[in-house]
């Protein structure tokens, strides 16, 4: 097993196995970099052409609230999309050969915008060609805690093992039937639908899928998913905890996100209570919710 340095010239957390390695920037506590045993990167360059993104953790919404405000209790409380997780610097928990683990709470800055106590800790740790990521999200306080939360990982389009980019696709494990949600010109989710693009269970990518923003599965089947070409190596995706899922580049990008989510934009003109939005689970007192995601490398 390569050795495995704390901090890397970023300030990266490394970790790795035989055969994969990660780096984890403590801001944001976001994945950046994944290589196979070769050095051959699986993720996104973050070309700011496109997207300076990796894999932004998103909490404690997903997506775009209306008007970049939450509402507690009757209080609007200024919130941006997808959340202020990846806009903080996470304490390093563990830094390990194998293993890394962050971690966010409450303070002064994130009660202005989201008036409760949580902990948010995200680990990552690597087992032969899987990286496995775990989201624990604890409530210390003496209220129940709503939130959300969401994974936004970038991999590379095309992978880096020879097959063109019109040849990769996104398989999904079960049957997916049901139409997608729309995003409005507001970025809130519209009372359209879209047909689903899948041929059987596979999604063929392409730029122009992306035109007009995200696909999104707000009623997701499947706990996984395979994104590669067909022959050679590929990835597989496995998201046993979120009940939605969207998929996203921007045409012609270097990049596609597979995005596991327990959350989702506000509808269209929705000015309800934040805990009353769809995809918002509470964690009473005392209490916490996990949230796993996986990335294996399959031959």
């Amino acid at each position: 097993m390569p050795d495995a340095s704390p901090t890397d010239d970023h300030g990266w957390i490394r970790i790795a196995s035989d055969h994969l390695s990660a780096a984890i920037n403590p801001h944001g506590a976001e994945l950046s970099s994944l290589t196979d045993a070769a050095g051959r990167e699986l993720m996104t360059d973050a070309d700011p052409r496109w997207w300076s993104g990796r894999a932004p953790i998103l909490f404690p919404v997903v997506g775009k609230p209306a008007n970049e405000t939450i509402r507690v209790d009757g209080r609007d409380y200024p919130m941006k999309q997808h959340g202020f997780a990846r806009r903080r610097d996470f304490t390093v928990v563990a830094a390990e050969p194998t293993r890394a683990v962050f971690a966010l709470t409450d303070d002064a800055e994130t009660r202005a915008s989201y008036p409760f106590a949580f902990r948010l800790e995200v680990g990552f740790s690597l087992n032969g060609a899987t990286l496995d990521i775990q989201v624990t999200v604890n409530n210390p306080g003496d209220v129940p805690l709503p939130a959300s939360f969401g994974f936004h990982p970038a991999f590379a389009w095309p992978l880096p093992y020879g097959a063109p980019r019109e040849e990769h696709r996104v398989t999904f494990a079960d049957d997916e039937p049901e139409a997608l949600r729309v995003l409005n010109g507001d970025g809130q989710i519209s009372g359209e639908e879209r047909p689903s693009p899948l041929e059987g269970r596979t999604l063929h990518l392409s730029g122009d899928l992306f035109a007009h923003d995200a696909l999104i599965w707000d009623r997701v089947r499947s706990q996984s998913v395979r994104y590669g070409a067909p022959h050679g190596p590929a990835l597989e995706i496995a998201f046993p905890d979120t009940p939605m899922l969207g998929i996203w580049s921007k045409p012609g990008a270097p990049f596609v996100c597979v995005e596991p989510w327990h959350g989702i934009a506000d509808p269209a003109g929705f000015t309800g209570e934040y805990r009353d939005k769809p995809g918002v689970f509470t964690i009473p007192p005392g209490g916490e919710k996990r949230i796993a995601m996986s990335v294996t490398l399959t031959a």
